[in-house]
């Protein structure tokens, strides 16, 4: 009894219910917030000596592990900032968002990797939303202009990496389909359908040469410079070429609805409805919804699962919501998750993990790096979705 009374009570204060299985929206971000002050304190320490790590990343050995702008995850620890502002409204999140957001500037001129949709829009993007600040509205613009670089006319797609050149001659990785809204955005703001152009001939191509019959998603695809043929299909963070990795099928349904969102091309939406019915109805997605790393890992049911991958996941299923005739489908799917990744399993004890919100996430696999650790990423979209959710309740859009 005495132990049941215990778990009960630590359901309850993780903002789950037993007998209605909701979440607790004000306890949640509560618990957010007080992290999110942990983690506030223990930078300072992490970064002690090194100004150039600007933005937290993952625990590495316990400890809290900073990264410079230039990494790809640098702009999301700025986004949680911003969305603990959006939810609370109090102005002490928007200083700290504005600092961190600040931090990684120089990055709309880095023109050196596909990044910048992660870097400066989930940063600086999401701050122009809330704030319509005219200068967040220039870096986006330029990071814009930067990115549109990378693109190859011949191919019809943005390169994704410059490194591993002994590998790929032209890889493209699936996560940069993430990386079109910042274009989609700078056709917005500047009327310019350059931008505009790019995205939609990159989703195109990747649409016609990243994906299987069974619509699950190959992570890298290798072109030909010179004809803009495929040279090979592979996998950098899956088990396997031909494997499901998690993440990749996360960034696919989360990026094709995206895409509809901007476009209203249909093609996109069966694109993404597919991507999803392909998630959601896979033998190996476990009953909580929160995926293995990938979904053809040799060991399951004993393989790391992906808090982050779930977490893309949700936030995209509840945009699809929107626009598909299957809505209570994909918005059951997504409140399944929310409730999942917030229960004792998932969500960090307040004061635990130098401050992240959740546990339980994998980067990398088959490196072996950041393997079932805290990720920013994973806290990012998983406010993202707490957001999307609120808003759908209150029949608002985003």
């Amino acid at each position: 009894m005495k132990y049941r009374l215990m778990l009960t009570s630590l359901l309850v204060v993780a903002g789950y219910s037993l007998k209605a299985q909701k979440i607790n929206l004000p306890a949640i971000f509560s618990a957010a917030e007080a992290q999110t002050k942990v983690m506030l304190q223990e930078i300072p320490k992490a970064n002690a000596g090194k100004p150039e790590l600007v933005t937290p990343r993952t625990l590495e050995n316990g400890q809290l592990k900073m990264v410079a702008s230039k990494d790809w995850t640098s702009g999301f620890f700025p986004g949680v900032l911003w969305f603990l502002e959006e939810y609370t409204g109090k102005p002490e999140w928007k200083k700290e968002a504005e600092v961190f957001t600040a931090n990684i500037e120089k990055e709309k001129l880095n023109g050196g990797t596909h990044d910048m949709g992660f870097k400066i829009y989930c940063s600086f993007g999401t701050g122009y939303r809330l704030t319509k600040d005219p200068h967040y509205k220039d870096v986006i613009i330029q990071s814009a202009r930067t990115l549109s670089t990378r693109f190859n006319k011949t191919i019809g797609i943005i390169r994704s990496w410059d490194h591993s050149r002994d590998k790929w001659g032209f890889p493209v990785i699936i996560d940069n389909m993430m990386n079109l809204e910042l274009l989609f955005a700078a056709t917005k703001l500047t009327g310019d359908s350059s931008f505009y152009r790019i995205a939609v001939t990159h989703a195109n191509t990747t649409m016609k040469n990243h994906f299987r019959p069974d619509y699950s998603s190959y992570h890298v695809v290798d072109y030909d410079t010179l004809t803009g043929n495929v040279v090979k299909k592979t996998t950098h963070q899956g088990y396997a070429n031909e494997s499901a990795w998690s993440r990749g099928q996360a960034w696919g349904v989360y990026g094709y609805t995206m895409c509809y969102r901007e476009t209203k091309n249909r093609a996109y939406l069966a694109q993404a409805e597919h991507i999803a019915d392909y998630i959601l109805g896979h033998p190996n997605m476990p009953k909580d919804l929160v995926p293995y790393w990938d979904f053809n890992a040799p060991n399951i049911p004993n393989e790391p699962r992906d808090v982050s991958a779930a977490a893309v996941i949700a936030s995209g299923l509840y945009e699809l919501s929107l626009y598909s005739s299957k809505s209570k489908k994909y918005r059951t799917a997504a409140d399944k998750i929310l409730e999942s990744l917030s229960t004792p399993a998932y969500t960090s004890p307040v004061g635990a993990n130098k401050g992240f919100i959740l546990m339980h996430s994998t980067g990398s696999k088959p490196s072996n790096s950041e393997v079932d650790v805290p990720l920013n990423y994973a806290d990012y979209y998983y406010l993202e979705a707490l957001l999307r959710s609120k808003k759908l309740k209150e029949k608002k859009l985003w």
